[in-house]
């Protein structure tokens, strides 16, 4: 098809929509270098051509280049204001950046012109999910998922794909895995659990990757998942009754018994309780000291996440907390003997242990993004330290520690966030299936993670494929994906230098 339209471009190397045709072709086969440039092409023949602009944004926003992606998707709604899909792609670049009421202004104009458009009603429903407005979050999820409870994701490849299935969830509790699941290899059918028919047959697959994986917020989908997983005789990645178990309370008290490990003890109560003149003397009752912490079930990244050392601040969080249920936890205080605290990510990978990062901050509540790391070579010294050796750093009896929680977790893929007490003992922070593993920017002064980031996605990459050869057979999976491997091998080495773009 390729060269039909280069044919007629070489007759009329003006006509727009064949360059148009062309950079969906360069796109689709994967030469993401030239297809950009092919949609540049198009633009300069064609200034206002949503489609070119539009594509161009989400190849962009596929490589990372997210910022250029968000000029794109602007430069669309301005030229097209009536088309909805441009105010969705905005809105959901808009969503990430957590600027809550633009991205939502744009949702809402998209429906205006297209009330059912399922995916400005989706994106309303992570938008209010965020914002802790579940009732909206769930008005807006029945319709985005009434008719869109399955997408599937075009296979780019030669030959025949390895099909997956791959059971999310509609709320915000899934593990990014779409990411290791490449298009030139994998044909993924995308399950929304929650809205889906599961009268057999399911959708053709020889894998089943299960992505959700928030225990707290995700109860019925797991349920869900697991009835799929019932109708099918596929491996299985990720079993959803082990991600089950691993509920932020249920797993503090699993654990709680490992030598080595310090566990805070922690229960979800009810704002009721809370929320009355005795709560403190009541939490002193059950062992409750202040500071402790409150924090609303199934929320990550520190949302919702509060410190409370007296009335006023127990007052301040009960205003923004959602919800009835409050997971009330026992503050352990992580600070070093040199006023730092460090939070050490583990990566759990087909039960081996992979370091993933170190991040040090003064702050109690502390996150990678936050954390006092671009600015300070001395804490980028120490996190490199422990990426190239994390037993050294940590010690044999932490390591010891840490792989028995692994064993008690119980995840093809799974991590934990913990400190390291000066005694050398493991702080619990928090350990799930929900990790997130993302490559470094192009910065140099991340230079040094890029090896060790990469070895997990390495990791992550051949568990995948050894989970499908298990049902395949090593030969039939060979004869499936070595054509595609070999004929698709610049393609392949591009996609690990887009890892450090």
């Amino acid at each position: 098809m390729l060269s039909g339209v280069d044919e007629q471009l070489a007759r009329d190397p003006h006509a727009v929509e064949p360059a148009f045709k062309r950079a969906q072709l360069l796109w689709s086969l994967g030469r993401t270098n030239e297809a950009k440039l092919a949609y540049a092409y198009v633009l300069t023949l064609s200034p206002a051509h949503f489609g070119a602009i539009n594509n161009l944004g989400t190849l962009l926003c596929s490589i990372g280049r997210k910022k250029d992606a968000r000029t794109c998707y602007a430069e669309a709604v301005l030229q097209h204001p009536n088309n909805p899909t441009g105010h969705v792609n905005l809105a959901n670049l808009l969503l990430q950046n957590e600027e809550f009421d633009s991205a939502r202004e744009h949702y809402e104009k998209a429906l205006l012109l297209d009330f059912d458009h399922a995916e400005a009603h989706q994106g309303l429903a992570s938008l209010f999910e965020k914002l802790g407005n579940e009732d909206a979050a769930e008005h807006h999820r029945r319709i985005g998922f009434k008719y869109r409870s399955k997408i599937i994701v075009p296979y780019r490849g030669k030959g025949q794909p390895v099909h997956v299935l791959l059971l999310v969830s509609a709320t915000r509790g899934n593990a990014r895995l779409q990411k290791f699941l490449s298009d030139r290899i994998y044909s993924v059918t995308v399950m929304f659990v929650e809205y889906c028919d599961l009268t057999p047959p399911l959708p053709p697959h020889q894998l089943i990757i299960n992505a959700i994986g928030n225990a707290d917020l995700c109860k019925q989908a797991l349920e869900t998942a697991e009835k799929v997983i019932s109708l099918s005789s596929a491996p299985v990645l990720n079993s959803p009754a082990s991600v089950l178990r691993t509920g932020r309370v249920s797993m503090a008290r699993r654990l709680m018994h490992i030598p080595g490990l310090i566990t805070p003890f922690m229960e979800i109560m009810s704002r009721n309780i809370l929320d009355k003149p005795d709560c403190f003397d009541v939490l002193a009752s059950k062992g409750y000291t202040v500071p402790f912490l409150l924090r609303a079930p199934g929320f990550n990244n520190g949302r919702y996440f509060f410190k409370i050392e007296n009335a006023h601040d127990m007052a301040e969080a009960l205003k923004l907390l959602p919800g009835q249920d409050i997971t009330v936890i026992q503050f352990l205080d992580a600070c070093n003997a040199d006023g730092k605290i460090r939070k050490f990510r583990v990566m759990f990978i087909d039960k081996k242990l992979y370091p993933l990062h170190l991040a040090i901050s003064h702050q109690w509540k502390i996150h990678y993004i936050t954390a006092e790391m671009a600015d300070n070579p001395e804490n980028r010294a120490e996190e490199e330290a422990f990426l190239n050796n994390m037993p050294k750093v940590l010690g044999q009896g932490a390591m010891k520690t840490l792989k028995t929680i692994c064993d008690v977790l119980n995840l093809d893929y799974g991590g934990i966030d913990f400190s390291l007490t000066d005694k050398g003992e493991i702080l619990l922070f928090e350990t799930n299936a929900t990790m997130t593993v993302s490559p470094p920017s192009q910065d140099a002064r991340w230079t040094y993670r890029r090896a060790p980031i990469d070895r997990v996605m390495k990791a992550i990459d051949r568990m995948i494929i050894q989970k499908a050869m298990s049902h395949m057979g090593r030969d039939a999976f060979l004869i499936l994906i070595l054509p595609v491997i070999l004929k698709c091998a610049t393609y392949l080495c591009s996609i690990s230098r887009l890892f450090c773009v």
